[in-house]
């Protein structure tokens, strides 16, 4: 999409195309307020270059793609780099880094790379930094700038802890300069809380982590950037002087370099691997792509590097890039398209939410068609509005959120979207209650809320009713068939057989699907039942404790408090729906039924003999391979009890991609160990912490 606002003819496309590509450099290397993601910008690029390609008449020196970054800013002292920073040749598929291996191979005068070793590394997405060290004490930070020069950033970034100050080393041997190229990042749980404060404070939040971390990195007063916890990696050697003959830093080896770097203090990602050959080095990349959802910090590429120093000096380097390595990007997070129109949803509780219809976009892996707006407060906040071009941001199974407007100086912007005041699916009035952010349809007969109920009493989280989809759900709604979730137990194939795209075979599975789920446990129901408050989780806890329906039908608040997991709000609202006249007609009506389910029905809501028996865990995150129930479930299976808060009980946390900011920060004033995704099924299966 945003090749298509670019002239058709060469010449003047071309023109264009430059004019915003140095356009986006000064706001993202120069100001950190990057306007467009990094896959828009990409596609500028790539489209710069093809057509400088097939138009040499058009060549110019000064093209933005014959240069690294931008001109620094006056903002910091500059530094010229000794050893210039350069910047990566990138590639989009496995036939370019194949095609990138043959032209390797010919700048060393070789048939193949197949016996030649390369390192493979995550491609952090923060800010590329200089640190030299002076007979091992931190000297000098600077960012890398247009490549020859850079800011003096020192002061700020000696306040990032894993930076360290003087360089440690068991016999003293530091080399007299020792210059260490890197990347400032902001871990992924810290960037969460920053925007939970962000949210708490009704301020705009934080675009992405690597926006965070440029702006936190270059404030003229460090000791804002102290309160930012930043991290550091190192991946590169620059300047080297005074090296002893024995030193790691001596080796012609990457690998060994790297070791060499953390063997005297210096960050490192334990995720780089090395690969002889190109095909295992596409193999390892496609690996390091996969594990991109449990990392605590954002990668928007894998780079392969080649390990020989000596060959890596006989392959040289163009003007912006070094031939010997280059940058795998993976699948975009983020993209931009146009906000076609927002619009409400009543959900089964009632609640109004704001979404956005958008121009189709490919983005973290799908096509993208729709967005959540959350509220009316997070609409104003983000001052998005139809007809603007937004930045939508989706990683793997995560739902689309729109991150903001990409707005141009000077550009006028559509009219403010306004909340409406009338439910679109009965026009009864909205009422935002006192105190919350959410707005509700106050209207109990109206027909989106009968239907989404319906739906999710069927759905695959509650009774699991195959074949019973919103779809079919609505039309049985609109014929006056069912007005509640009894009314499905008593429905007959004859009623069903003659709906639009049902016939004799599927009326008859679907009640057989329906007949099915009166054997479902306990804690489904509850879920299917939709009472405010009470999830997954605590339903498993109210099904353990009370058994039956009857038997919880008569709790009280006290007794329900008592269940572990299950505070006073959950049990006040348990309570209240239990003794609400129109609920107990229809528990009444399921009771009749035959949908009777208690504990002895079911071995599902028993937690099993495994390894983690007798153990809570809390699982917060997206974890690779599970779905958040089916990562529950694994739990339970292994013997575990799987609960949504962390207390003094919990053995430790489960740490997925997107955390719970909360969860975290309690599990650390808590003591509670926390394992990383990578480790949740070594955890199932030994009930141990590695």
């Amino acid at each position: 999409m945003i090749l298509d606002s670019f002239p058709r003819e060469p010449e003047d496309r071309v023109r264009a195309l430059r004019e915003a590509i140095e356009h986006h450099n000064e706001r993202y290397h120069a100001m950190d307020a990057p306007e467009i993601p990094d896959a828009d910008y990409d596609a500028l690029v790539i489209e710069l270059r093809r057509l400088e390609a097939a138009h040499p008449e058009f060549a110019d020196v000064n093209s933005p793609t014959r240069r690294v970054g931008t001109s620094p800013s006056t903002l910091f002292t500059p530094v010229h780099h000794v050893v210039a920073m350069m910047s990566l040749d990138n590639a989009f598929d496995d036939d370019e880094i194949t095609a990138w291996s043959e032209r390797l191979a010919r700048s060393l005068n070789r048939e193949g790379v197949g016996d030649l070793a390369f390192s493979v590394e995550p491609k952090v997405d923060g800010v590329a930094m200089s640190i030299t060290y002076v007979d091992g004490v931190l000297t000098q930070a600077a960012t890398r700038g247009d490549g020859v020069t850079g800011e003096d950033v020192t002061a700020n970034v000696a306040t990032i802890a894993s930076v360290p100050k003087r360089l440690t080393t068991t016999d003293g041997d530091v080399p007299h300069i020792l210059e260490v190229r890197g990347e400032v990042y902001l871990p992924l749980a810290a960037f969460a809380a920053m925007n939970t404060a962000q949210r708490k404070a009704k301020q705009k939040e934080f675009a992405n982590p690597r926006n965070a971390a440029a702006g936190s990195l270059r404030q003229k007063d460090p000791a804002v950037t102290a309160t930012r916890p930043l991290a550091f990696f190192a991946y590169q050697l620059g300047q080297l002087e005074g090296v002893a003959k024995n030193s790691g830093f001596n080796s012609r080896s990457h690998r060994a370099i790297l070791d060499a770097l953390s063997t005297v203090g210096l960050p490192v990602a334990q995720e780089i691997t090395s690969a002889l050959g190109i095909d295992a080095v596409i193999a390892q990349a496609h690996k390091l792509e996969e594990l991109r959802a449990t990392l605590d910090y954002d990668i928007d590429g894998v780079v392969m590097k080649l390990d020989d120093l000596d060959l890596r000096d006989q392959a040289g380097s163009t003007s912006r890039a070094p031939r010997w390595a280059l940058a795998r990007k993976l699948a975009p997070e983020e993209r931009s398209t146009l906000l076609k129109e927002i619009e409400v949803s009543i959900g089964r509780t009632g609640r109004a939410t704001p979404y956005a219809i958008l121009d189709p976009v490919f983005v973290g892996g799908s096509t993208v068609e729709f967005a959540t707006l959350h509220n009316e407060d997070q609409v104003a906040v983000k001052d998005v509005r139809p007809g603007d071009t937004v930045i939508v941001h989706k990683a793997g199974d995560v739902i689309p959120e729109i991150v903001g407007p990409v707005l141009s100086a000077g550009g006028k912007r559509p009219k403010v979207w306004k909340f409406p005041t009338k439910c679109p699916a009965c026009k009864g009035v909205l009422v935002r209650l006192e105190d919350e952010s959410d707005t509700y349809c106050v209207n109990l007969d109206c027909p989106a809320q009968r239907a989404q109920r319906l739906a999710h009493f069927a759905s695959r989280s509650a009774m699991d009713i195959e074949g019973l989809g919103e779809k079919v759900v609505e039309r049985l709604v609109d014929l006056g068939l069912i007005t509640d979730v009894a009314d499905l137990y008593g429905l007959e194939v004859g009623q069903l057989s003659g709906l639009e795209g049902m016939g004799e075979i599927s009326a008859n599975n679907l009640i057989a699907a329906i007949d099915q789920s009166r054997s479902q446990p306990l804690s489904r129901l509850l879920v299917g039942l939709g009472i405010r408050h009470l999830g997954p989780q605590g339903a498993k806890d109210v099904a353990r404790a009370f058994a039956s329906m009857n038997a919880l039908r008569s709790a009280s608040i006290e007794e329900l408090s008592d269940v572990d997991g299950i505070g006073h709000v959950i049990a006040e609202s348990v309570v209240r729906f239990m003794a609400n006249p129109s609920n107990v007609a229809v528990l009444d009506r399921l009771d009749a039924y035959g949908v009777r389910p208690d504990i002895a029905q079911s071995g599902a809501q028993e937690t099993g003999n495994g390894p983690l028996r007798g153990k809570t865990i809390v699982v917060t995150g997206t974890v690779p391979g599970f779905s958040r129930d089916e990562a529950q479930e694994a739990v339970e299976r292994a013997g575990g009890k799987a609960t949504g808060s962390v207390s003094a009980k919990t053995f430790c946390v489960v740490v997925g991609a997107s955390p719970g900011a909360s969860k975290i920060t309690k599990a650390e004033a808590l003591s509670i160990p926390m394992v990383d995704a990578g480790s949740f099924v070594s955890l199932l299966e030994t009930g141990e912490i590695s």
